[in-house]
């Protein structure tokens, strides 16, 4: 490959910065300036996409004469931050404005007749719609029976027949090759927000919601070229200093530090916690959570999205396992060219994550279906790169009630009835979709380096193609004949690996594989495809190495798998007399004691955040969740396990609440407001969420105020208004919390010994 001289010289830098541009398809100077930096990138009128005069036109009249208008979006990010961007540019420009966001549960996608009667009878006289609507002709003709305009602006792919709408703003009209053509649903919504402000005289306000254009691009997984790419660039940097509180306040439950914000804390950790709101409640709050002035409400929704949150971890776990099960009693299924599963059980809104891993773990599509009783069976599919899943489910729009989607993912209705029929015909499209087309093992290198190379600075300079993601991948790096000298599985369900590899000059790194616990290693010299990420857990910024593919140069015989290394546990759970036990313990080794709230009363144990590294840990409180044990594991890197798990009694809202408000008057006169919520979460024995959900209910119940809060330490005063209607959502979400928690202490009581330190 030849890198052109001029292009070397302006990108300067690491060499695999101007070499990767090359292979990209930017070997011009100004272009792949442009790609780099969004100053030197000249984007897109929002005039380009047809129709959005019109759909402008419309909406300063309403604007203009008075008229409610009424967004209607749609679950997701994409569609949560894209109904939030239009909401508040209209308010901003003077309009009257409701909104609905539809239930994943009860609605599915789409503009339904039932809630947009509803919204009319409201006093809606326009619906702009956002992230939806191209595909709602019944709806649309509705609305026009009731006197109504509908303006749609979307991103799906065109239907056959449009609505007929007043206007349709869709970057789908566009040339394929144009650069607005792969914004999602929040892109589109920006460009006519941008080009109303154009009007409007005021261009520079469009630009306070890049942050929320930031989340929809990496949430929906668009493809980041062009214009996509800029505002994705733009909107990173205005995310790493958002004004919105309910942001912020999630990104330090989070552990994230702003100012490191990317695209990968967005895919992995903002968005999944967004997205529980549609999967799991109602995302009609979305709107709030992205737009509250109020610090206290917007701390009680980043509580509730981190709970919900931790919720859906659960349900995909659990639903996982279910599949699991049934695929092991009837292998039969897995014979099918597409995994086609129904349950009236499952909860429909982790059907997409759930389809997601069983496409990537059996390399065919997944389509599962929650069918409940007496009801149409709603699905979500995920596919394979080779195979568009949404040209599948069309050859069999017969057997569908309805259908939509993308090329790697979809969702669907049916009637259960049909679902046998629909397993067979859908396989046989798959089938042909995917013949020939399997590729080789192996993955493309964008090039080779050494152990010794790897660094914080090698890092910084790749992240210069950054940010990644579908369309700019993460550059994999190769490095040469390695050995593996140490092998770990790690993870509270030890279901990853980390391995320390070792090259020929006997250097040495550590390299994360993720979901790599039950694969077999290489013996012997192999290469090594790896990925490089900066980590910033716990707040240093470091070089994390990710393992993505290993090519074995020798080929023994017999590959055998490396044993693992083990932690060894001893159950003192059932026994009688527990605390001579454990004094007998601390007579005989070292051993660290976690204990916590009550379980101090003993002895002298430590709380979760003293910890230290050391080889025997004794866990005499029953951990309130399987992170705060995970942690608790890394901290100390034990080998040794002593499980006791005794329980606290601190898991009714009235014992918690009366411990959580003693504790409160201690520090009020003690300390003068002063403690963390790390120290309260220790003293109570219970999870960070929890103790903030008592803070919220003290606060709502007139007791306390919080003054400030700044990395997880509090100053609290005496005093407050008493809100009813926040006590009780408080006080709900509360109940939950310690439901849950007092559920993992059952199943840490009862569990068999090794299997307790195995689930997350």
């Amino acid at each position: 490959m030849v890198v052109p001289n001029d292009l070397r010289e302006r990108v300067g830098g690491h060499p695999l910065v101007a070499e990767t541009l090359v292979r990209r398809g930017f070997s011009d100077v100004s272009a792949a300036l442009g790609f780099l930096d969004p100053a030197c990138y000249s984007p897109a009128p929002a005039s380009d996409i047809p129709n959005v005069v019109a759909a402008a036109e419309r909406l300063e009249r309403a604007i203009q004469q008075g008229e409610t208008i009424c967004v209607w979006g749609d679950f997701d990010v994409d569609g949560q931050t894209s109904t939030t961007l239009l909401v508040s540019m209209l308010r901003g420009l003077g309009a009257d404005v409701i909104y609905h966001i539809p239930s994943r549960e009860t609605e599915s996608h789409g503009v339904n007749i039932t809630w947009l009667d509803r919204m009319i009878t409201a006093g809606a006289r326009l619906v702009l719609t956002c992230d939806t609507g191209i595909g709602a002709i019944e709806p649309v003709e509705y609305a026009h029976r009731r006197g109504v305009d509908v303006v749609i602006t979307d991103h799906h792919d065109l239907p056959d027949v449009l609505p007929e709408a007043t206007a349709i703003v869709n970057p789908k009209m566009l040339p394929q090759a144009h650069p607005l053509r792969q914004l999602p649903g929040v892109g589109c919504a920006y460009k006519l927000a941008e080009f109303m402000f154009e009007r409007a005289g005021r261009m520079s306000e469009a630009e306070q919601y890049l942050d929320l254009v930031a989340l929809g691009i990496v949430a929906d997984v668009a493809v980041q070229t062009g214009d996509t790419r800029y505002l994705l660039q733009r909107g990173l940097d205005v995310l790493r200093n958002t004004q919105r509180l309910g942001l912020q306040t999630l990104m330090e439950l989070a552990d994230l530090n702003p100012s490191w914000v990317s695209e990968e804390h967005i895919g992995f950790v903002i968005a999944p916690r967004m997205n529980s709101l549609g999967r799991l409640a109602s995302a009609q709050t979305a709107v709030e959570f992205l737009t509250t002035a109020d610090q206290s409400r917007a701390r009680i929704l980043a509580t509730e999205l981190d709970g919900l949150n931790a919720r859906r971890r659960l349900l995909v776990q659990q639903v996982m396992e279910a599949i699991e099960g049934r695929l092991e009693r009837d292998p039969s299924l897995l014979q099918f060219a597409a995994l086609v599963l129904e349950s009236p059980s499952w909860p429909a809104g982790v059907l997409g994550i759930v389809a997601g891993r069983l496409a990537e773990r059996y390399g065919k599509p997944a389509v599962l279906i929650a069918t409940p009783p007496d009801e149409m069976g709603h699905g979500s599919a995920r596919s394979v790169p080779a195979c568009n899943i949404t040209h599948a489910l069309t050859a069999h729009a017969d057997l569908l009630i309805r259908y939509g989607g993308h090329p790697m993912a979809a969702g669907l209705t049916i009637n259960p009835e049909r679902i046998p029929e629909f397993r067979e015909a859908l396989s046989g499209t798959v089938a042909s979709l995917i013949a020939g087309a399997q590729v080789r093992p192996g993955v493309a290198i964008d090039g080779y380096v050494s152990l010794s190379d790897i660094s914080l600075d090698l890092v910084e300079q790749l992240e210069r193609l950054a940010p990644f993601g579908s369309g700019n991948p993460a550059l994999t790096l190769a490095c040469r004949s390695l050995t593996v000298v140490d092998d770990a599985v790690v993870g509270a369900g030890a279901e990853h690996r980390r391995v320390v590899v070792q090259d020929e000059a006997g250097e040495q790194q550590r390299v994360l594989w993720w979901h790599g616990a039950d694969s077999e290693l290489p013996t012997g010299r192999f290469d090594l495809a790896i990925v490089l990420r900066a980590s910033d857990y716990r707040g240093q910024r470091d070089v994390q190495v990710e393992w993505v593919y290993a090519r074995p140069l020798e080929h023994p015989e017999v590959v055998r798998r490396l044993a693992r290394r083990s932690v060894y546990v001893v159950d003192y759970r059932n026994i009688a007399d527990q605390v001579g036990e454990l004094e007998n313990l601390l007579g005989d080794s070292a051993v660290q004691v976690w204990s916590e709230a009550t379980g101090r009363q003993y002895f002298d144990g430590l709380r979760r955040h003293e910890l230290q590294q050391g080889e025997h840990l004794a866990i005499w409180t029953a951990p309130p969740g399987p992170a705060e044990l995970r942690e608790a594991l890394e901290r100390t890197g034990a080998g040794t396990v002593y499980l006791f798990g005794v329980d606290p009694n601190l898991d009714s809202p009235r014992q918690f609440l009366s411990l959580l408000a003693g504790l409160m008057k201690s520090v009020l006169n003690k300390r003068e407001g002063a403690i963390s919520v790390i120290e309260l979460a220790a003293a109570t024995g219970q999870r960070e969420m929890t103790v903030r959900a008592g803070i919220d209910w003290l606060v709502a119940r007139g007791n306390l105020t919080v003054v400030d809060e700044h990395q997880g330490k509090l100053h609290l005063d005496t005093g407050g208004r008493r809100s009813s209607q926040r006590l009780e959502s408080a006080e709900a979400r509360l109940r939950e919390l310690l439901q849950e928690t007092a559920a993992y202490r059952r199943h840490f009581r009862r569990a068999d010994a090794g299997g307790v330190l195995a689930r997350e």
